[in-house]
């Protein structure tokens, strides 16, 4: 059974390489982040404001996902409105924005479990 390729098959080729090649140039951003934060961390003067690097991270990262998710919104009504006629974005729109409100989800479960185990403990 051989499958034939429909005659859009080179268009839409070149829309997944040119995903993929956002995908990896975000990794390569947030590695870069990652990495300026640990030197951040590390070369961190005693001038700077105790308690301030975590919450600005989690403000940030939270209107992040508050942004992924107001894209998704946003492309999924301008599909619904007949605007946008590719159903694949759409897809990885809304599978972008669930990805990183689980991703969330998980921290915040982890935050919480964390904060639980140090309210158990003894003084």
């Amino acid at each position: 059974m051989s499958v034939i390729p429909p005659a859009g098959s080179a268009g839409a080729l070149q829309q997944v390489l040119a995903l993929r090649q956002q995908v990896l140039q975000q990794s390569d951003a947030l590695r870069g982040l990652r990495e300026a934060g640990a030197t951040d961390a590390a070369g961190q003067t005693a001038s700077a404001p105790a308690g301030g690097g975590f919450a600005d991270t989690l403000r940030s990262t939270l209107e992040q996902v508050n942004q992924v998710q107001a894209k998704s919104a946003d492309i999924t009504a301008a599909y619904e409105r007949g605007e946008v006629t590719d159903v694949a974005q759409v897809m990885l729109a809304r599978q972008e924005s669930s990805v990183a409100f689980e991703a969330t989800l998980q921290v915040r479960n982890k935050l919480l479990s964390a904060y639980q185990e140090i309210m158990r403990m003894g003084v």
